[in-house]
């Protein structure tokens, strides 16, 4: 029987990459007692083996509670042709200065890599692993540390990149052992620290500032839940069409019933097909924040726990996150019943019916709550408008 196949979340990934690239060693696989961590759906908690495949579904590698297998070198995600593993790199570049660079280099950075180098060149190891990167995104990253080494090669030295998916863990102590055990499995000679200190010079500010857009530009996700008949979808579509009467942004609308019609359609109304459609919804979402475009979703996202998926996604791809809880009360929104669906649920013809046979977890992590019983509609929104990230 084949083994069942599990995509672990973007650091397990990255732990997945160093742990069959050798950059971890003497650490070969998942371990919880050194931090490095894998954790299966529940589902799969028990299997005695379990594929671990990329957001393609190409097999990387065959975990078992005691040991990790490659299967296949991971082949996704951008500069790929710079991830060398360390016999791969300390072969090519035997005897260089290893730098890593988890921040874009500063002018004091560049003095002290200059008086350290010398005739033996430098590797500047790009620490692109997810949360690792300070003040850019992992690619925005790498490109920084290229036009570093090109910066590093006008002045006549040796200086080549190789990215490095070092993820952080949300533990500093942690992070910082692993960055060393990284950097002296590249090495075959001396390991440089950086500082940080001094400024961008400004071939590296004009990329941190093309990958870091200022809030007119950021990716966001405005997120409205609360009941059915709450008036989340008539607050979305006055906000959408607020912003295109300003002119100055693209929008996308992912209304939970037309979403439901397109992209799920064939889901019923039980709670996981209910989650996975808030998931695609999410991950719909986080794609267009991730390319800078504002997304507008008003589903009723019941769950406490599927929004934080939402959440983390969009935060993940760049952009920001803004929940928006529209709490008017459960006995307003029966009143209006413009669908007629309260009714039916009282009457047993709907099972599963959120506020009435099933719970809404109200959420306490919402950017403002609102209440639209005998409001107007633009009343209702200037709630919201001061806190959104953009012009309105």
């Amino acid at each position: 029987m084949p083994a069942p196949q599990y995509s672990p979340s973007p650091r397990e990934l990255d732990d997945l990459e160093l742990l069959l690239s050798g950059a971890l060693a003497p650490q070969t696989t998942f371990d919880e007692a050194t931090g490095i961590t894998l954790t299966l759906p529940p589902e799969l908690a028990d299997a005695p083996q379990v594929e671990l495949v990329d957001p393609e579904g190409l097999p990387l590698g065959r975990w078992t509670p005691t040991s990790l297998t490659q299967l296949a070198t991971p082949t996704y995600g951008p500069f790929r042709r710079l991830h060398l593993n360390p016999a791969q790199a300390r072969e090519q570049y035997a005897g260089r200065l290893v730098v890593p660079v988890a921040a874009p280099l500063t002018d004091g950075d560049f003095g002290l890599v200059e008086q350290r180098a010398g005739e033996r060149g430098v590797v500047l190891l790009a620490l692109s692993g997810t949360g690792t990167p300070v003040d850019v995104s992992p690619v925005g990253l790498v490109r920084a540390t290229l036009a570093a080494a090109g910066v590093l090669q006008r002045n006549g030295y040796r200086a080549d990149v190789v990215a490095v998916p070092l993820a952080s863990h949300g533990d500093p102590d942690l992070d910082h052992r692993l960055g060393k055990q990284v950097a002296a499995n590249y090495a075959t000679d001396e390991v440089l620290g950086l500082t940080g200190q001094g400024e961008w010079p400004e071939q590296i500010a004009a990329i941190v500032a093309q990958d870091q857009p200022g809030d007119n530009e950021r990716g966001v996700v405005v997120f409205f839940t609360g009941l059915s008949g709450s008036g989340k979808s008539t607050l979305a579509q006055a906000l959408k069409d607020r912003i295109l009467e300003e002119g100055r942004r693209t929008v996308t609308s992912l209304d939970g019933d037309v979403v439901r019609r397109n992209l799920s359609a064939g889901l019923t109304f039980s709670r996981a097909d209910r989650e996975t459609n808030i998931r695609r919804i999410g991950w719909v979402a986080a794609e267009i924040a991730r390319h800078r475009g504002i997304a507008i979703c008003s589903p009723i996202a019941p769950y406490d726990e599927t929004r934080q998926q939402v959440r983390q996604l969009v935060e993940e791809a760049g952009g920001e996150f803004v929940l928006v809880h529209v709490a008017t009360p459960l006995e307003e929104c029966e009143r209006r019943d413009r669908k007629g669906l309260y009714a039916k649920a009282r009457a047993g013809e709907i099972p599963e019916f959120t506020g009435i046979s099933s719970p809404y977890e109200e959420p306490a992590d919402a950017a403002v709550r609102i209440d639209t019983t005998d409001r107007t509609i633009p009343e209702a929104l200037a709630d919201l408008l001061p806190l959104l990230p953009f012009p309105t």
